[in-house]
């Protein structure tokens, strides 16, 4: 499916502020990709789709991924919020026709993160985060750290989210503290 199909679609499919976020992503993608090194066109077309499946209902996202096998655990299969990224690398593959499994991947990962990201899915995670119409204390700060240094960026970015979920006495999936813990070890140990 071409791009321009794939904005019309969702256009129609997803609310006006989640459409309004999804163009951010896009965008974002895109601007990261170009500072960092990435494919613009990858990484814009993986910000387009990334919340593809955001507003399905949970019922509809495990039914999805429940046909295709896919190997997820159960605070995962039970959450809409950790869920959508799964479904929506699902979605995105079945009805748009996207094999690329970059995209697919930085789709599904993009809620979590994960131990050693690709810079793709780095910069979709933190596109998600950063774009224009995300409002929360520290957006700010972050969106200057962005254009300075990717992981300490990414680093901030899963401490505040981390810092927000034990805040709210909410559950912090184990991939995310993962995540945060494998990108401390690189920068105190590169390669």
């Amino acid at each position: 499916m071409e791009l321009h199909q794939i904005q019309k679609e969702l256009a129609e499919r997803l609310s006006a502020k989640r459409f309004r976020h999804t163009c951010g992503v896009a965008a974002s993608s895109r601007q990261l990709a170009e500072q960092y090194g990435a494919d613009p066109d990858q990484a814009e077309l993986a910000g387009w789709i990334h919340d593809c499946a955001k507003e399905m209902s949970l019922e509809d996202m495990q039914a999805l991924v429940r046909t295709e096998n896919l190997s997820l655990d159960a605070p995962v299969l039970k959450s809409r919020a950790l869920l959508h990224g799964p479904a929506g690398s699902v979605y995105a593959r079945r009805h748009f026709g996207i094999t690329d499994p970059d995209i697919l991947s930085a789709v599904f990962y993009h809620t979590t993160g994960k131990p050693h990201m690709t810079l793709l899915e780095k910069i979709v995670f933190l596109a998600d985060y950063i774009e224009p119409s995300r409002d929360f204390p520290g957006v700010e700060e972050l969106r200057k750290m962005s254009g300075q240094d990717l992981n300490q960026t990414l680093i901030a970015a899963y401490d505040s989210t981390i810092r927000h979920l034990a805040e709210q006495h909410a559950y912090i999936y184990e991939l995310t503290l993962a995540g945060r813990n494998a990108l401390i070890m690189e920068e105190h140990n590169p390669s």
